[in-house]
């Protein structure tokens, strides 16, 4: 028969076979650090600004992400005033979260951001001297990052943009982008 002293040490090693046991198994693929990518691309913007004559800018774009599985945080640097027909260049500086949805190699996702407009303007005749050269400037967005390597995503994203406090009406441009990153994991 045996004795509590017995059943004490049998019971603390069960215990702690169960716990050895549980502590050997995998960890969940889902709970890996993160995914960042930093990239850059090329960009056209097409301005709705009446004295441009809704003409389409271009220029590049950098862009950086970081996702926790499906949920992630954007910044995107976009520059079109390199391509500019009449000396008018629109840039914005943005942040804000995305959603990515992951389907295999694609990777669709939406995105919400807000940051900084700046407009470049060298040329007088376009009215509007006096006005500030930065304006608030939000985004609704999305696109499709495609792994093309284990390490490579090629890029189309689009943003309808929102100057609300440019001039009388605001600016709403439209930004195209085609791009790579590098992704680290």
């Amino acid at each position: 028969m045996l004795n509590l002293r017995h059943s004490a040490l049998v019971l603390a090693f069960v215990v702690a076979g169960g716990m050895l046991s549980g502590h050997a198994q995998a960890i969940p693929t889902a709970t890996h650090g993160g995914i960042l990518q930093v990239g850059a691309g090329f960009s056209t913007s097409k301005t709705d600004l009446m004295d441009v004559g809704n003409k389409n800018i271009q220029g590049l774009t950098i862009y950086s992400s970081f996702d926790l599985v499906n949920l992630g945080l954007e910044a995107d640097l976009h520059f079109t005033n390199i391509v500019t027909p009449k000396d008018f260049g629109e840039n914005s500086f943005l942040l804000g979260p995305r959603y990515v949805f992951r389907l295999g190699r694609f990777e669709p996702y939406v995105k919400v951001q807000a940051g900084l407009g700046q407009v470049r303007n060298d040329e007088p005749w376009i009215h509007i001297q006096g006005a500030p050269d930065s304006y608030f400037a939000y985004a609704f967005g999305g696109g499709l990052d495609f792994k093309l390597r284990h390490h490579i995503n090629v890029r189309a994203d689009i943003d309808s943009q929102s100057w609300p406090g440019f001039l009388k009406h605001g600016l709403t441009p439209y930004v195209a982008t085609v791009g790579a990153a590098y992704r680290f994991r």
